[in-house]
């Protein structure tokens, strides 16, 4: 095994940083276009630009099983159609409020993806490992919300807003899961080109179904150059980095990894518009960076 191949955790860790960034600083540019829009676009965008390289690598699909197909169907249909459109309605609905319900529930993403890792992929962990996993989520949860109790003064679309984040939760747990399955007999390169090519598809169907791809004209010539940010940034690099670091890891330990997100979008809150962490939330990213530190090691100790 290369050196490179022993760092899938940090590569996965790269990639939430990355996703924080999207959704504390690009995100909200979009605020006012439709949200499948905005999902067909980012996808479509990406897709075009890895067109080149998919035909240099085309012969990979040759090494591609029923089951391969059936599982990146799975990771377009939830983890970039359905996900990515869930959260961002999430998201808009409560006007992106960083203490709200949308990022508490969030928290239950690697609850879908450890049950449905052991369900689909078999995969066995030592004890220790679910000890640091609960440890993981209560610092992620210290580190959003500190000693405070959630945000849920959203109005009545707080609980429209929470079934949205329990959906984005499965999904993006679930599509962890079925792309580590469809890594299976391919590389991360063509994983990445056919999670976008595939969902692009999809969302084209979706946005012309519900109308929203006519508004396509309303996109502004500084959300195109966000759109641009997001495919070169929180798109498709990171999604790149992501599939390089699962091909190497379990599903397990990626999904408790992909916990940088909310430290990372903590972190951006100061540095951006001055919110301070609060010593809970300090001892809460300690509890977090800790408990990735002792994933990683395990995992390289499997291997």
């Amino acid at each position: 095994m290369s050196k490179l191949t022993r760092f899938g955790t940090l590569f996965v860790i790269l990639a939430a940083v990355l996703w924080a960034v999207d959704g504390i600083a690009l995100r909200p540019e979009l605020y006012h276009l439709p949200v499948p829009l905005v999902v067909f676009v980012e996808h479509a965008l990406a897709f075009l630009f890895m067109t080149p390289l998919l035909l240099y690598e085309i012969k990979e699909l040759k090494k591609m099983k029923k089951g391969d197909w059936g599982a990146f169907l799975w990771v377009a249909v939830f983890g970039g159609a359905l996900g990515t459109m869930f959260i961002t309605k999430a998201l808009f609905y409560v006007n992106f409020v960083n203490l709200s319900i949308v990022i508490l529930l969030q928290k239950l993403q690697p609850i879908f993806a450890l049950i449905l890792a052991s369900l689909i992929l078999r995969e066995k962990l030592p004890k220790k490992f679910f000890y640091y996993a609960i440890a993981a989520i209560i610092g992620v949860y210290f580190v959003t919300f500190g000693f405070h109790q959630p945000a849920l003064s959203t109005g009545n679309k707080t609980f429209i807003a929470a079934l949205f984040a329990i959906g984005a939760a499965f999904s993006f747990g679930s599509a962890t899961v079925f792309g580590k399955r469809g890594l299976k007999n391919i590389n991360f390169r063509m994983g990445t080109y056919l999670r976008f090519g595939l969902t692009t598809l999809l969302m084209f169907f979706i946005a012309s179904a519900t109308g929203d791809l006519m508004s396509i004209s309303q996109i502004s010539q500084r959300q195109l150059i966000t759109f641009l940010i997001i495919v070169f940034s929180s798109g498709g690099l990171a999604i790149f980095l992501y599939y390089y670091g699962l091909k190497w890891i379990t599903a397990s330990v990626a999904t408790i990894c992909e916990l940088a997100f909310p430290l990372s979008a903590i972190i951006l809150e100061y540095v951006i518009r001055g919110n301070a962490l609060s010593l809970a939330q300090w001892a809460g990213a300690v509890v977090l960076l800790y408990a990735m530190y002792k994933v990683s090691r395990m995992q390289a100790k499997m291997e």
